[in-house]
Formats: C-alpha cells, sequence, structure tokens
C-alpha cells in the first residue's frame, strides 16, 4: 500500500515554515529529494529547512554551481540538478560522498538523477494548486526514519 502525506502551502513563508519543520527533526544522513517545476517552492522548502537546522545564511539555489554548503547543527549540503545532463554527473559532482556523510542533504531537481539515490531518502514533491498561488507539498512512501519527523507535519495536512 502506497503512503502518502500532502500538505498545503498558500505562500513561500509558509512553504519556508514547513521547511524549518523538517530541519529542526533532521537527523545525520537524512536526504530530502526535491522535484517539481520550475518555481514551485524547491528553493523555499530548502530555505526553511536550513534555518531549522539553524544555517543563519539565506539559502539561495546553486544552480550554476551545483551545489553549496551551509553551516548548522548539522553541514547542509544543497545540490541543484537542473544543469545535468546524465545521471552520472552526480556522481562527479561528490554526491555520494556527501550522501553518506554526517551532514544533511537537499537536492533539487533530484528526479534528474533518481537512480544514483538510495532507497532511505525523502522524495518530496512540489506541484502548483491548480485554482490559485499556492503549493501542495506531497510526500509519498517516506521511509520508516522519516515517520516521527513527518507527525510534525500531519497538523499542516489538509487530510
Amino acid at each position: 500500500m502506497t503512503e502518502s502525506l500532502s500538505i498545503q502551502s498558500a505562500s513561500p513563508e509558509e512553504t519556508q515554515a514547513i521547511g524549518r519543520l523538517l530541519g529542526e527533526r533532521a537527523q545525520p544522513g537524512d536526504v530530502f529529494l526535491l522535484s517539481g517545476p520550475l518555481g514551485a517552492g524547491k528553493t523555499c522548502l530548502t530555505q526553511g529547512i536550513a534555518w531549522g537546522l539553524g544555517v543563519v545564511e539565506y539559502a539561495r539555489s546553486p544552480t550554476f554551481v551545483i551545489m553549496t554548503r551551509y553551516l548548522g547543527r548539522l553541514i547542509l549540503y544543497h545540490f541543484d540538478l537542473y544543469r545535468i545532463n546524465d545521471p552520472l554527473e552526480a556522481w562527479d559532482l561528490g554526491l555520494d560522498e556527501q550522501l553518506f556523510g554526517d551532514g544533511a542533504c537537499v537536492v533539487e531537481w533530484a528526479e534528474r538523477a533518481e537512480e544514483v539515490f538510495p532507497p532511505d531518502c525523502l522524495w518530496i514533491d512540489l506541484e502548483y494548486v491548480a485554482d490559485g498561488d499556492g503549493r501542495v507539498i506531497t510526500i509519498t512512501d517516506p521511509p520508516a526514519r522519516y515517520l516521527p519527523m513527518l507527525e510534525s507535519l500531519k497538523s499542516h495536512s489538509p487530510d
């Protein structure tokens, strides 16, 4: 049976607040894989995750540099795979070293290298709401290690 959690976000600030909840509960080795169209809120969610980890900087999408590292309670490795053409390029960037390290990783455009990620990552899909400016954040089949973290998000879920 497929389990999913859908959360409505009405604004960038609300998306950041949802990310903050994830970051506050993140543990060493957590990997957040973000997918969704341009402008769907992947970077906003990442900013919240970073702030939840105690990062004081404002996370920006690393589209051209591919990876940015932020220091907080854990090191946050923020990847953006928008510009890669082949999943193996992700390995060439050193992604594997960060995925299996002691920090936390956020990967935007993760679907571009889906086959290189281990099965215990948290996939988060962000989509536009059909009738408005909001977003829907959907987490499907979360691995067991993330279930306690996701309990804090259920209050944001319309289900």
